[in-house]
């Protein structure tokens, strides 16, 4: 069973996603520029959603200052916390280095020494229950004074929460802690062409004298506004295997609807207020293999005076159609939630309906599918 995630969002002028320069990500497709936010950005914007919709302590943490986060956990329960943390992390198989030492400048003090403890080499993606297992095993160990590895792998693997079980670990030193991500999340484009645009700004000096005509800053900001298309995948198999639990399973299903659907990242957020909604969700619960429709944005969405995302409506119901005529049908079962005028078409997939209810409705698709008693 694969859960897909269709969304068309109008974001108004912004810049979401920036690139190294600070310009807005773009990408070309279909023959002509489009805006582009990152997958990895909208993912991490989900991840952080998830902290309102479930408790945050149960959530994990990525992050390379691992010792530190251990021995937090750890507390004063042993004479030496950091030490015993980075034992046991390097027991699991995770190899660990000295922070790059930072430059200070003359009249600064000595450096924090949470800043000089030893670092994962690479961001490291544990859950809560990861987290503390590790953490009451460095106790054991530094009790008994007899280091288990097997007991260390064994603690840093299983109880994923759902964060990483949606979005998966990597751990190059030792694979047999990776964790397949249950859930794909494609970079979003825009259904139409973009230029990206300049705003040039000037910031006032509010202590300038009266005769001052300057400024007391000046500079430039690049922008763009577009209709996306966005999508996501959720395999509800391997989301299963990768918790353990199929009620589990169902709810995780439906806080990522929740999360990907109303969530946004923040670049500049507070210079263009840009925060929306989708314009319109179509949700398709498979049997097949997922399918990303952004090939109905291969040519572009032309406006002619009327809303993109009418349009793009429009090319999605049809490419949609064309797929099922010429590949068939998985029997999928579609939902659909429309919150902007002129995208009445897409109640040809299925009867418009609340988020609400239409993540209520999947989740007791997925629990039927799992055998989860009602």
């Amino acid at each position: 069973m694969f859960v897909d995630v269709h969304i068309l969002q109008t974001v108004p002028p912004s810049n979401i996603n920036r690139d190294d320069t600070g310009s807005p990500k773009t990408a070309v497709y279909g023959g002509v520029r489009r805006a582009r936010v990152s997958s990895q950005a909208w993912k991490r914007a989900t991840r952080k959603m998830f902290g309102e919709l479930v408790d945050p302590a149960t959530l994990g943490v990525r992050t390379k200052r691992v010792v530190e986060l251990v021995a937090e956990r750890i507390g004063t329960a042993v004479e030496d916390p950091a030490a015993a943390a980075a034992q046991v992390i390097k027991d699991a198989g995770i190899k660990l280095e000295k922070p790059a030492a930072k430059k200070k400048g003359k009249e600064e003090g000595a450096a924090d020494p949470v800043d000089l403890l030893e670092q994962s080499k690479y961001l490291l993606f544990l859950s809560a229950a990861q987290i503390d297992r590790l953490a009451q095993l460095a106790i054991d160990t530094a009790t008994t004074g007899v280091s288990d590895k097997a007991a260390a792998k064994a603690a840093a693997n299983g109880a994923d929460s759902i964060d990483v079980a949606l979005f998966g670990r990597m751990v190059a030193d030792s694979a047999d802690l990776n964790v397949d991500a249950a859930a794909q999340v494609a970079h979003a484009l825009s259904v139409h062409s973009v230029n990206n645009e300049f705003d040039y700004f000037t910031a006032v000096d509010d202590r300038a004298p009266e005769d001052n005509a300057g400024a007391g800053m000046i500079g430039v900001v690049e922008f763009n506004s577009s209709t996306l298309y966005r999508y996501a995948t959720v395999n509800v198999g391997l989301l299963a295997e990768n918790l353990g639990d199929d009620e589990a399973t169902a709810v995780a299903v439906a806080n990522f609807l929740t999360a990907f659907v109303r969530s946004m990242p923040t670049g500049k957020q507070n210079t263009f207020a840009n925060r929306t909604l989708p314009d319109a969700l179509v949700v398709s619960v498979r049997t097949d293999q997922p399918v990303n429709l952004v090939t109905a944005f291969e040519s572009p969405v032309d406006a002619l005076g009327t809303a993109r995302s009418a349009g793009a409506a429009k090319q999605l119901v049809e490419r949609y159609r064309a797929l099922e005529t010429a590949y068939g049908t998985s029997e999928a079962t579609n939902y659909v939630v429309v919150a902007a005028n002129g995208l009445e078409i897409l109640s040809e997939l299925a009867t418009p309906a609340s988020l609400s209810s239409v993540v209520d409705q999947v989740a007791t698709q997925v629990r039927d599918a799992l055998g989860v008693a009602s």
